[in-house]
Parts: C-alpha cells; sequence; structure tokens
C-alpha cells in the first residue's frame, strides 16, 4: 500500500484527540486555515489551543482551549495526557520548541520531515531544521534515530540518500565541495557499518528520489531549503515534521498553512497496531 494511504487509513482507525497550536498573527486562524483544520475532523478529534481573545472570535463545533501562553499551553496538554498527540500549527516556532524541550527534558529537539513530490511520490527528508545534522555525529545520529523511529512506527525499512555538494567528478574545483564530499562518504560508510541500506548521491537529487525513500541533506541550512523549495516553490506537498520522542509532536512551518496533513500524520503515529 501506498505510504500516504497507509498513513490517512492508521490515523482514521487511531482517530486521536489532537491538539493544534493556533498563533496570533491576523492570518493565523482565518477561515481557508481554519477549513482546512477542520476537513481533518475525519482523522483525529481536533482541540485548537490559542489565546482567549482569539479563541473567542471563532465559530467552530471543534474543541478549544484558551490559554495567555498557548505555546506553553499545548506542551503541558501533551504532557499531562490530555491530548493524544500535538501539531504546533501556527504557533512560534522558537518559544513552543523551547517548552517542549524544557517539559520533557530533551537537550536537543531533532526532525524528520514527510513530504511528497509533485508528482506524489513520498519520502522523508532531514535534517530540516537549520541548527540540526551540522556535525558528522550528529547527523548519523539523526540518521539512525529517524530509521529506528519510521520503523518501530509504520514498519518501513528506509532506504538512505545521503547528499553532498557536488557530483563526484568535481573533486578539486572547491575546498568546500572536497569537504561535503569526503563527508558524504564518510556518513555513508559509517550507516553502511551500523547495518542502514545508504548510498552516496552527490549533489543528485534528482538520482536520490528514485531509488530512496529518505532523503538526508548536507546540513541543516541545505535541508531547509529543499523543504522551502519542494513545497512553496515546486508544487510539491509537507505533511509535518515529527520530533524524534514520545508522545507525538509535529512540527509545522507557519508559512505552510495547510495542516490538515499533520493532523492526518499526527493521529497516525498515535496508532498502536490495533485495527
Amino acid at each position: 500500500m501506498n505510504l500516504l494511504d497507509e498513513i490517512a487509513n492508521r490515523a482514521r482507525v487511531s482517530r486521536a484527540r489532537v491538539g493544534v497550536g493556533v498563533g496570533v498573527a491576523a492570518d493565523a486562524l482565518n477561515e481557508s486555515v481554519l477549513a482546512d483544520i477542520t476537513s481533518a475532523s475525519e482523522f483525529a478529534d481536533i482541540v485548537l489551543i490559542g489565546k482567549a481573545e482569539q479563541m473567542h472570535t471563532i465559530d467552530t463545533d471543534l474543541g478549544t482551549v484558551s490559554s495567555e501562553n498557548p505555546e506553553l499551553e499545548l506542551v503541558r496538554q501533551l504532557a499531562g495526557g490530555r491530548i493524544d498527540a500535538a501539531v504546533r500549527g501556527t504557533l512560534s516556532a522558537t518559544k513552543t520548541l523551547s517548552h517542549l524541550r524544557d517539559v520533557f527534558g530533551v537537550p536537543a529537539l531533532q526532525r524528520l520531515a514527510l513530504l511528497a513530490t509533485a508528482d506524489g511520490v513520498p519520502f522523508f527528508l532531514a535534517p530540516v531544521g537549520i541548527d540540526e545534522g551540522n556535525s558528522r555525529d550528529d547527523k548519523i545520529e539523526l540518521i539512525c534515530k529517524s530509521v529506528s523511529y519510521i520503523a518501530a512506527k509504520f514498519g518501513i525499512r528506509l532506504r538512505v540518500a545521503v547528499l553532498s555538494g557536488g557530483r563526484f567528478e568535481d573533486v578539486g574545483r572547491s575546498a568546500l565541495v572536497d569537504r561535503s564530499l569526503a563527508d558524504g562518504d564518510f556518513t555513508c560508510g559509517k550507516l553502511r557499518e551500523l547495518g542502514i541500506d545508504a548510498k552516496h548521491y552527490g549533489i543528485l537529487i534528482e538520482d536520490a528520489i528514485k531509488d530512496a525513500n529518505f532523503i538526508v541533506a548536507p546540513d541543516g541550512i541545505t535541508g531547509n531549503l529543499i523543504f522551502r523549495t519542494l513545497t512553496f516553490l515546486g508544487g510539491g506537498n509537507g505533511f509535518g515534521a515529527p520530533v524524534l520522542m514520545e508522545p507525538v509532536f509535529v512540527d509545522t512551518s507557519r508559512v505552510k498553512t495547510n495542516l490538515s496533513n499533520a493532523i492526518m500524520l499526527a493521529s497516525a503515529l498515535t496508532w498502536t497496531g490495533e485495527r
């Protein structure tokens, strides 16, 4: 079964209680955003969490929670078991992720994005945070955790495509490219030693997507650019970026107002195997 179909099916069965953060920007909960969130009701019981001034102005049958500090409230609801999963939604990334680290005692958060090409081909991408995977050790740890997380959640063996800054024949053109290619070789070699199906593709992401279902960018900045180019300019689709932890927390971009995909993914990730 197609991965996206399987995620949708699991979400419907799980029908988790999913909290969605709502920011205070003027367009954070406009009619189109609210309609999109509401459309995910087939996958989850949705609770909107935001400031009282905003919650009181909306007309919805969805659950609502008002708080003067919605970033903290979303995390507390998750930690307290009042929601089964959380989606950051349009809340501040800096504030929300800081509270997530503090409340759950996680020194560094690691995320794995689920994307689909314009042709509808799903794949995972990491690193996507500009401060993630910026050393060899950090990147290898992120990849290993991602492989284990997806195997546990979906029973999928990820085929890893390691990217770097040039074609293999570009060695010698730039010291920066040489270092990137060497890092790609090193990373790929270490992953294979650990029993992970990995191949180094250089800069050829267009070839990597034909063979692999997990694309590893050279660093967090490059990964973030890949995500933004695909979803904002290239006609692709984003489903959010689960944080590699329990319970389920799916990070989202405030720019992307399609939150129904992230809600569906969050509900699917709570699936326990019972139908």
